[in-house]
Formats: structure tokens, C-alpha cells, sequence
């Protein structure tokens, strides 16, 4: 089926506009666990199950061009994604004619996995600057020692608390630099950096290493993993982090910075010229602020979004929705936000600046940020108590629709619901029971706001919970657990290995393996970028 609302690209043509880098955003629809079996490089996954609550965010010019990429046979999809953009006022959108089939057919090269370029990157510093590591056992063999060394983890606080190494100290990414000097006063401590797998433990330890700090740094090779699949016990539960930075630390931080400002020209930008930029509507600029969340929420620039640092190279592609636009990054000091910098600008992104001057002390904004959710005003379904839903599935009169991410129904559930995904909707409510009400509800109860009307085409009458599953929880009503009352497969996600079985040795493999050969896909494609810098 041509989709209608849309000019067609093909493969070539397509291509062109990646190397030539202007503006664009790559847009792909498709639910993740679809998305990760085979997509472009530089495609960011947008389902289109939840396009209203990220597009904002991720593409916040209208008349940006915008450019759809599905599979072959997603034709339908793309015409409802360009159908509800052009609704929100998006002005410039087209297709890749074939979607990804007609990419590989044209000779180039289709990725598998999700935050490709940023996981790429991390295998090419590797091999490009020769960042040491350590294997599991030879690190357990120091620790055992008690040879003089620590184990910082660039992982957010959430994942270090599933599992860590023992010992081990939470330090997301960009705060290992502006805290290591306080962490590790003593040049003679060996410093290991590991995250679960592979990226964030190499552009960690290399951060270190690029920063000129006097001690051994090293990665710890394929992170948790590697140590699970070493026969090592992991921790549980553990929330050891970083205290508060200290005069000599902040101080010795700074002049690490400035040194990485220099070796990859890190530009800065005044405040008065991101007004400026903001008020240009002919390019995209992103205010990121790279400081851990907590320091956001208590105080950051107005209008910046938060971006911890590590978390920003890692998954760029989580933040920035549009190739070729302006990065402005900012924190209190310029530590972090120069180091991300350095990052981002090796990846090939050209225009990455600084904010200078820091924080100011007035006119900040508190609090986190509420993203603006596309045509949410335009949604006003009937709702429901917890207390009237819970009566009337005892008597059968409702069904219940969760349009909550996979691992959060598997986690707990509302006890006799349905899984569902709101882009296969209404066809895959024929395989629910057939009681006359369906009530749609997600952790907070947004996502089925937006998606009753889609419900309602399946000729049943339809509400949404009030307040969701946590306030069906919060009722002390009954819940379940597991993948039981699936209408859909799970796809709506990729399933990193640990996230379902800490024990899935075969899955922990495939996945380290499928990082290494990342080099390799990236060289035949040759659009990545990706830039090297002398010492």
C-alpha cells in the first residue's frame, strides 16, 4: 500500500542524505524487539506505539526533514506515522521506499541491536586507542590480594543496584572524571571501570586515561557479564556512590577538563549566543544538561533537558532525534559537559559546544522536567476507579488492557489482565475475552489516554483506569506476575540478557560477540564518522 501522506526515497537517495550531513531525523516505528532484528545505522527507534509521549523531545523543528524507515511489509505503520506527524504539524516528512529490504538490496548494510552507533563507537576507541583491560579472574585475584585498587561502575545507580561487582563504587560516566580525583587520591591505586558489558566500561576507563590521571586504569573486560560468565558471584541490592566533591577534587577535575578541551577542541558557546540559536528556526539545537538527575532536579537552566553524561554517549540516539543538529551541553563547571563533549564530537557530531559560565544562581528552573506529549489534549476518554473496575471483572463485564512495556507487565501486573501493544490495535483485541467493557491502563495511565480511540474501533465500549497500575496497586488490589495473557508476542522491546535470566550464559555471550564485530559493519558502511585525535 503507497503511503499517501508522503514523498518516497529510495535507498541512494537515502544514503546521500546521511553522508552529506544536513539535518534529518531517521525515524523507525517499529516496536524495539522488531527494530533490533535488523534496521539503518543511524535509524532512531520511535515506536509509533509511543510517538506523542518522545517526539517532542526528539525532534523538536517542525520543519525538519523527516524520513520513516520500517520493514518491507510495514507499509500501514509508516502511513499512520506520517499521518499523526503531519496532525502534530511536522511539514517536511518522507519514506524509504522498500524500507530496509530495499536497503540491503541496494548493498548496504543493516544493523541489529539498538544503540548501535554509540556501542560501534566504544569498539572503535578500543581499537583505536588501545584501551587496556583486565579480565574477571585476574581482577579477583587482586582484589583477594588486597592489592591497592577500586572498582568505580559508569552505570546509573538503578542498574548498579540489580548487580554489581563486589566492592565496587557507583559512578555513572561523566562523573568519573569530575570525581575520581577524590575517589582515588593516591597515584599508586589501580583504577577498574566496568559497566555491564563492553562501551561504557572502554569510554570510562579511556575518559581516565584522556583526562591524564597518574594511575593505572583499566576496563574490566565484558563488565558484570564477564564476571558472571567467570563463575563470580555478583552483588545485589548494593547503593555505594560518591560523596559530595571536595575543593581539591573539583580543583584537580578542572584542570583535567581543560586539558581534554584542548586535545579535542572542545568549543564553548555564551549564553546570549544559545538565546540566539534557540531563537533560529532553521537548525535544531538541544540544550543537554550532562549532570547526575539528582543535580538537575534541584536546579538546572531553563529549558535544558537532563542528559547524564555517560548515558548520553552511550545511547545518543535516546536524546537526539535529528543527525546533523547543534548539541549545547552544560553543568555547573564545565568538567562534565566538556568531557561528554570530547565524546560526542569523536563520534563525528559537528556542532558540540559547551555552555560557559556554568549555573547562575537565579532564574533556574527546579524540579523534573515534564516533557510535552503530542495531542494529549486532544484525548478524553472515560475513566474508571480501581474500586468499579475490580467490580465489575468479579461479575465479567470487563477486560483488562495493559499497554505497558513487556518487562514491566512480566514484573506485575493487574491480576487477569491482558498484554497488548497499541500499534497492533484494534486487530489484536480479538484475541481477548469477550466481556463488553475493555479498560486500558499502564504503569500511570497516559499511554491509554492516547490510544482509546484506536480500542474503540474494535466496537467495544472502552475506558481508561484512573491513575493506572500503580493506582490499582496502591488500592492493595490483586496482582500477577509473568508473561500470561498475552494478546501480543513481547517485541514492544529488546531483551538485553540480564533483564529476564541473570543466567543466561549463551545470551551473554552472543551479545559480547555481537559488540566486537560492530568494528568490522562499521568500516563496510561507512557512514559512522567517527574521528580520530592525536595525543
Amino acid at each position: 500500500m503507497p503511503v499517501t501522506s508522503a514523498r518516497t526515497l529510495g535507498a541512494a537517495e537515502l544514503r546521500q542524505l546521511i553522508v552529506a550531513g544536513s539535518e534529518l531525523a531517521l525515524l523507525d516505528p517499529r516496536e524495539t524487539g522488531v527494530f533490533n532484528k535488523g534496521h539503518l545505522l543511524f535509524a532512531v527507534n520511535l515506536p509509533l506505539s509511543r510517538l506523542e509521549l518522545r517526539i517532542d523531545d526528539l525532534v523538536p523543528r517542525l520543519d525538519v526533514p523527516v524520513i520513516l524507515c520500517a520493514g518491507a511489509g510495514d507499509d500501514v505503520l509508516v502511513q499512520l506515522g506520517a499521518e499523526r506527524l503531519s496532525r502534530f504539524g511536522y511539514t517536511d516528512i518522507s519514506y524509504l521506499e522498500g524500507g530496509v529490504g530495499a536497503w540491503a538490496d541496494a548493498g548496504f548494510e543493516v544493523f541489529s541491536g539498538v544503540n548501535v552507533p554509540s556501542k560501534a563507537f566504544g569498539e572503535f576507541i578500543e581499537e583505536a586507542d588501545g584501551t587496556p583491560h583486565i579480565p574477571a579472574a585476574e581482577l579477583k585475584a587482586m582484589q583477594d590480594g588486597g592489592d591497592n585498587l577500586i572498582v568505580l561502575d559508569s552505570r546509573p545507580m538503578a542498574e548498579f543496584r540489580r548487580i554489581s561487582i563486589p566492592g565496587g563504587i557507583d559512578v555513572p560516566g561523566a562523573e568519573l572524571v569530575y570525581r575520581v580525583h577524590d575517589l582515588a587520591p593516591d597515584p599508586a591505586t589501580t583504577v577498574v571501570v566496568n559497566c555491564a558489558g563492553r562501551t561504557r566500561s572502554i569510554i570510562g576507563a579511556q575518559s581516565l586515561i584522556n583526562a591524564g590521571i597518574p594511575n593505572r586504569v583499566v576496563a574490566l573486560e565484558n563488565g558484570t557479564m564477564g564476571w558472571h560468565l567467570a563463575g563470580l558471584e555478583l552483588d545485589h541490592g548494593r547503593e555505594s556512590s560518591f560523596s559530595s566533591i571536595t575543593d581539591t577534587g573539583a580543583a584537580r577535575a578542572q584542570a583535567a577538563g581543560q586539558e581534554v578541551a584542548r586535545r579535542f577542541d572542545v568549543p564553548e558557546v555564551s549564553k546570549q549566543t544559545l538565546a540566539d540559536w534557540q531563537g533560529d528556526t532553521s537548525r535544531t539545537t538541544y540544550l543537554l544538561d550532562v549532570r547526575d538527575p539528582a543535580e538537575y532536579t534541584a536546579g538546572h537552566q531553563a529549558g535544558a533537558r537532563s542528559a547524564p553524561g555517560g548515558q548520553l554517549v552511550q545511547a545518543t540516539d535516546e536524546y537526539v532525534g535529528v543527525r546533523g543538529a547543534r548539541l549545547v551541553l552544560t553543568d555547573n563547571d564545565g568538567v562534565r559537559a566538556t568531557m561528554t563533549a570530547s565524546w560526542l564530537i569523536q563520534m563525528g557530531w559537528a556542532d558540540v559546544y559547551v555552555l560557559s559560565g556554568g549555573l547562575e544562581a537565579t532564574g533556574l528552573e527546579t524540579g523534573p522536567r515534564r516533557a510535552r506529549i503530542r495531542g494529549l489534549e486532544d484525548c478524553r476518554p472515560e475513566s474508571i476507579t480501581p474500586a468499579e473496575l475490580a467490580a465489575m471483572m468479579e461479575q465479567g463485564d470487563a477486560v483488562v488492557v495493559d499497554l505497558a512495556n513487556s518487562l514491566h507487565y512480566n514484573k506485575g501486573h493487574i491480576a487477569g489482565a491482558w498484554f497488548a501493544i497499541r500499534s497492533r490495535m484494534p486487530e489484536n483485541l480479538d484475541n481477548l475475552p469477550a466481556a463488553p467493557m475493555l479498560v486500558l491502563t499502564s504503569k500511570h495511565g497516559l499511554l491509554p489516554r492516547l490510544a482509546a480511540a484506536e480500542a474503540e474501533a474494535s466496537g467495544r465500549e472502552v475506558r481508561v483506569l484512573e491513575g493506572g497500575t500503580d493506582a490499582w496497586v496502591d488500592a492493595g488490589l490483586p496482582v500477577d506476575a509473568g508473561f500470561i495473557n498475552m494478546a501480543d508476542e513481547p517485541e514492544d522491546r529488546w531483551y538485553k540478557p540480564y533483564d529476564l535470566e541473570e543466567g543466561d550464559r549463551n545470551a551473554m555471550k552472543e551479545y559480547l560477540s555481537w559488540e566486537v564485530d560492530l568494528v568490522g559493519q562499521i568500516e563496510r558502511d561507512g557512514t559512522a564518522g567517527f574521528r580520530r585525535f592525536p595525543e
